[in-house]
């Protein structure tokens, strides 16, 4: 599939590291079922980020109360897969417009955000969103933060690989399948 948008992020950054990227949008089980099939990225980690609390337990996350999303961290090779080739799946592969919510998934441990660990990111973020907006792509505007990494908080074990190891559970079957046919069908090219 074609990008949507060009920022100046790809030309600019070093191609021979592999770097960081953190995004949430819903369970953490859901992105990482869809980030560990783009070619490119080497390792996916479900975690917790953005809250108020060191070392939050899912059981604290889930309360709302921590102020943590679940979130995945990325390591990737830019000399494979873009930034925004990356944020070209984050925006599609979930529902940026709607506040605190995925599907049935609801509360602020939902929420929609890309964590950046740079300037560029910042900008290549931005940038995609306003042109995501400028294009009305979604009905409704959308509500994604986009903040400055501070921390990120690896889940349990069992949280680790989900989807892999759980393919015949029924969150697995209703709620991930439909994502992961997805980015096969959309995203061929990009997909392992």
């Amino acid at each position: 599939m074609a990008l949507r948008y060009k920022t100046p992020y790809t030309k600019n950054m070093e191609k021979s590291n592999i770097q960081k990227a953190v995004f949430g949008g819903g369970c953490f089980w859901c992105l990482e079922a869809v980030f560990q099939r783009v070619k490119g990225v080497q390792k996916v980690i479900s975690g917790y980020a953005g809250g108020n609390i060191e070392k939050p337990t899912y059981e604290e996350v889930s309360s709302g109360e921590t102020g943590h999303a679940e979130v995945v961290q990325l390591e990737f090779d830019p000399a494979i897969v873009s930034y925004e080739q990356l944020l070209d799946v984050f925006w599609h592969l979930h529902d940026p417009t709607t506040l605190n919510r995925q599907g049935n998934d609801v509360g602020t441990q939902y929420r929609s955000m890309i964590i950046y660990m740079n300037a560029e990111q910042k900008a290549a973020a931005e940038l995609s969103r306003d042109e995501l907006e400028r294009q009305k792509v979604y009905k409704n505007p959308i509500v994604t933060e986009i903040v400055p990494f501070t921390d990120f908080y690896e889940a349990e074990s069992y949280h680790q690989n989900y989807y892999n190891n759980n393919k015949n559970a029924p969150y697995c079957r209703i709620i991930i399948d439909p994502k992961v046919r997805k980015l096969l069908q959309s995203y061929s090219t990009m997909v392992t």
